[in-house]
């Protein structure tokens, strides 16, 4: 069973190692201790945990309009390049950096500049899945 130390838990969802120990202490997050007395999460246990957090807060709101777009990155908008009739729009979310192209039109309507607050929803047929470390 493949397991994660404190530090790599952490790094996979974006948050501090203090962040992942104080769900670890508060029972949030189940992990064991190693031979070494290193505290180990279960990578069962961490899909567990980023999938139920993922679902929290997914329900629309009375009268918001819900979307079968499941691929949510919430970030900060770093930069936009606008031309004559396109826009391409940076947004970093978390430790990803998402790259958008879109109508000059589309991104004056939205207010995009960069410090503003935007959510890349990405709905694809087409994604390529590689192991981070196949060792």
């Amino acid at each position: 069973m493949t397991t994660f130390s404190i530090g790599e838990a952490a790094a996979l969802l974006g948050v501090s190692a203090d962040t992942v120990r104080r769900w670890v202490d508060g029972g949030r997050l189940p992990a064991a201790r190693d031979g070494n007395g290193h505290r180990r999460v279960p990578g069962e246990d961490l899909a567990a945990f980023v999938r139920d957090q993922a679902r929290r807060g997914t329900e629309p709101e009375p009268g918001e309009r819900f979307s079968s777009a499941r691929n949510r990155l919430r970030g900060i908008v770093t930069e936009v390049v606008r031309d004559g009739v396109m826009a391409q729009v940076e947004i970093q979310a978390g430790p990803f950096r998402v790259v958008s192209l879109m109508s000059r039109e589309a991104a004056d309507d939205l207010g995009l500049h960069p410090g503003v607050v935007a959510e890349a929803v990405v709905k694809s047929t087409n994604v390529v899945v590689e192991l981070a470390d196949p060792g």
